[in-house]
């Protein structure tokens, strides 16, 4: 649907939180690897090993996370001077570290230019003269195409079947459309078709001068959690391409919003949707008229990626690198003064990766280890994207990508279960399994590949360009219903909210333990000869430095 992919992507991950209950009660043996259970039958760490391990601590982690999400820094927003100033903060314990710069013009900064967007009111729409309230009523959809002023008749087109357009003129008109697949249609069928698209671009084909689209929630995400990011300032990147100002704007409606509409018709919407589902025709004129006036601010920004590289001490090997990522950015400062801090997500992820960092300064790895803290993940990957396409390292010298960027759960109490997404598509999948059962963890499996937790993440903007990727997160021990709660809790109140805030009840030795599991799997492939392959059976099992995409999400 016209709903921008990144607020999608980010709403949808919410529902990892439950699936990941389920990883408790899974057997801990992914793809051959050995569980904890069977530790005795797995190389022990070495004593290097255990001493770097030991480097690590909670303090430190504790003190970056305080540090990151103090009132100064704003919530990091990116291209805001919040994000500006943690990039700062963190350039400066990048060189405190003796880092080498890794950014641009010999600095630890990479420039990443971007656009925002940010609704601006009168953002209005009124139903015969009665006005709806932007955000609890409606939200425009992006990517956005400038001001529009808009006025017309309504034209319901129930899901947009062909069917539906034989009796109407769309000329003019405002277009009423029901959110997709309909019942009886397979899901996957529908999106491999492209369907939704195919039918937007048919009603803006036939002169639609606007398109409102209801049934956008699901009950997983319901309209009221997508429209709360849909009124918040949106970024891009700066190259990509505008929208044709003729384009006609995209309204979402809430189920209440959706019954005025059809107010006179005849039919609620309740039932004419319910008669959609029936397959029998439901498409009409209705008789209300609905004004648009739609504001949008666009300026350019931009932020920073930073980067620090340790080089190697091995002659050859030194060419090649290691890579570990986690976004620094959350969603900074609202137009009405909200700041969100992103405690757990993802300050907690750049405090893991800059201990891993300090403990590997001690060391004397083979291969070279980059550090980078990237920006503008959550508005989709941006940074990291910009640093794949315009990379400071050799993509074809990367050996792999470790990312942390978690949803909190291992502050809930002593992590012993991991769970490593793409585990199941290189050879990383079976070195994470030797630390683990080293360190008395358990590797239990991605618990809903449905929900392509895979796919929304740092390290993805890696494997699409060949460089096989981890992304760590840890479940705690607890009791079950305790967990169920306090995990339901967060989903609702804090998740991308304000409230995501450190806790005095945060437990930090399960970050630390991620953190160590981390570091040993980054340490065993700096003295590895050969650099990981992607396994036979992915299906990104391509050349690092490919421009190629990889297949679709299946």
């Amino acid at each position: 649907m016209m709903i921008d992919p990144f607020c999608i992507s980010r709403c949808q991950r919410t529902r990892l939180l439950a699936a990941l209950l389920a990883a408790l009660l899974l057997t801990p043996t992914v793809h051959g690897l050995q569980s904890a259970g069977a530790a005795s039958a797995v190389a022990p760490l070495s004593a290097a090993e255990r001493e770097a391990a030991e480097r690590i601590t909670a303090d430190q982690i504790r003190e970056t996370t305080a540090a990151l999400t103090a009132a100064d820094m704003q919530g990091r927003g990116t291209a805001q001077p919040g994000g500006d100033k943690a990039a700062r903060y963190l350039a400066e314990r990048f060189s405190k570290l003796g880092l080498k710069p890794l950014g641009d013009n010999g600095t630890y900064l990479q420039a990443v230019k971007f656009k925002v967007y940010q609704p601006q009111p009168p953002m209005a729409m009124q139903v015969d003269g009665e006005a709806l309230k932007f955000g609890d009523d409606f939200v425009i959809s992006p990517p956005y195409n400038g001001d529009h002023n808009v006025s017309g008749n309504l034209m319901f087109l129930s899901y947009g079947l062909r069917q539906d357009f034989n009796l109407l003129n769309l000329q003019g008109k405002i277009a009423v459309l029901i959110n997709g697949p309909p019942k009886g249609v397979d899901e996957a069928w529908w999106k491999k078709q492209d369907a939704q698209r195919l039918i937007i671009s048919r009603i803006f084909q036939l002169g639609a001068a606007a398109i409102i689209i209801t049934n956008g929630g699901t009950k997983e995400n319901p309209y009221a959690t997508i429209a709360r990011y849909m009124t918040r300032r949106y970024v891009a990147p700066e190259d990509r391409p505008e929208m044709p100002s003729t384009f006609p704007p995209f309204v979402l409606v809430s189920d209440a919003a959706a019954e005025q509409l059809f107010k006179g018709s005849g039919t609620t919407y309740a039932q004419a949707k319910a008669k959609a589902d029936q397959g029998q025709m439901a498409a009409q004129a209705l008789k209300s008229t609905v004004k648009l006036a739609v504001r949008v601010k666009k300026e350019k920004g931009a932020g920073s990626n930073v980067i620090g590289l340790l080089e190697g001490a091995d002659a050859k090997l030194k060419e090649e690198a290691i890579v570990y990522t986690a976004h620094y950015d959350a969603f900074g400062v609202e137009a009405d003064g909200r700041i969100y801090p992103g405690a757990a997500d993802n300050a907690l992820g750049v405090a893991q990766m800059l201990a891993v960092a300090e403990a590997f300064t001690r060391l004397r790895p083979r291969r070279s280890v980059i550090f980078m803290a990237v920006t503008g993940e959550e508005y989709g990957l941006l940074g990291t994207e910009y640093w794949t396409k315009h990379p400071t390292w050799k993509l074809q010298k990367i050996a792999a990508d470790l990312n942390f960027d978690g949803l909190g759960t291992e502050v809930y109490g002593p992590v012993k279960r991991i769970v490593g997404f793409g585990a199941e598509h290189s050879e990383l999948g079976a070195l994470l399994g030797q630390v683990a059962a080293a360190t008395g963890n358990l590797v239990v499996p991605d618990p809903m590949p449905d929900e392509k937790s895979f796919y929304r993440s740092d390290h993805y903007a890696f494997v699409k360009r060949g460089v096989p990727a981890l992304m760590l997160m840890g479940l705690p021990e607890m009791d079950k219903a305790a967990l169920v709660a306090r995990i339901k809790q967060w989903e609702q109140t804090d998740y991308h909210q304000p409230t995501d805030t450190i806790r005095p009840e945060w437990h930090w030795d399960g970050p630390r333990a991620i953190a160590a599991v981390g570091l040993l799997v980054g340490m065993r492939l700096a003295e590895t000869d050969a650099l990981p392959a992607w396994l036979p059976s992915s299906p990104f099992n391509q050349p690092r430095g490919t421009n190629k995409e990889p297949p679709p999400e299946q």
